[in-house]
């Protein structure tokens, strides 16, 4: 079954508060954070953001130097964490991670194809291809990366694989038939009812 995600990108932390209140409603939710150095924009950090423990959360780290920050991870137990290809070396912060449980993701931005990542690839819980705006909501999909997911499931067929950037309802049947996991950010928040576009997605 396909999940649809909402992912917050907060950029202070009364947007972030905000933001966990609009999304009561969903069991798991994708949480961007980004250094202002590996991306663009820089939000909310990681002592910064918290949620209620039933909630499935996937952090999206989009750091140069996500090691600096293992304590915080750790602290935070989320379900997955997901960091880039592009970023340090992975493989020593994926054997630092699952000593605590936590399940690792990589992802892929639009110029790093699947064969450079292998080896982390094969290793991997999820991939997470990225198909928007580095850093930001309601970016336009680049839908041309989703022929990236019959790469990765070559590397590694049971790997869970998500996207990111730029679903809404016009393209959300086209990037469900490649994925596992659609992350929803600007179509889910700016929806004058979030819980009703998240059933619209879903049911799409």
């Amino acid at each position: 079954m396909i999940k649809i995600v909402p992912t917050i990108t907060a950029f202070a932390p009364t947007d972030f508060t905000a933001a966990i209140a609009k999304l009561n409603f969903a069991l798991r939710l994708h949480i961007d954070i980004s250094d202002g150095e590996f991306a663009p924009s820089q939000t909310v950090n990681l002592n910064q953001i918290y949620w209620d423990k039933e909630k499935i959360v996937d952090l999206h780290l989009m750091m140069k130097r996500p090691a600096e920050w293992l304590h915080q991870i750790v602290a935070l137990a989320p379900d997955l964490v997901i960091l880039h290809a592009e970023a340090e070396n992975l493989l020593p912060i994926f054997d630092h991670l699952r000593k605590f449980n936590i399940k690792c993701g990589v992802a892929l931005l639009p110029e790093t194809m699947p064969e450079q990542a292998s080896e982390i690839i094969k290793v991997a819980d999820h991939v997470l291809i990225f198909g928007g705006h580095l850093g930001y909501q309601g970016g336009t999909a680049n839908l041309k990366q989703l022929e990236k997911a019959e790469q990765i499931r070559a590397i590694n067929p049971t790997v869970e694989i998500g996207w990111d950037g730029g679903a809404n309802l016009d393209n959300v049947a086209e990037i469900a038939t490649n994925v596992d996991v659609i992350n929803v950010g600007a179509a889910i928040q700016e929806a004058e009812n979030p819980k009703e576009m998240f059933e619209k997605l879903a049911k799409a």
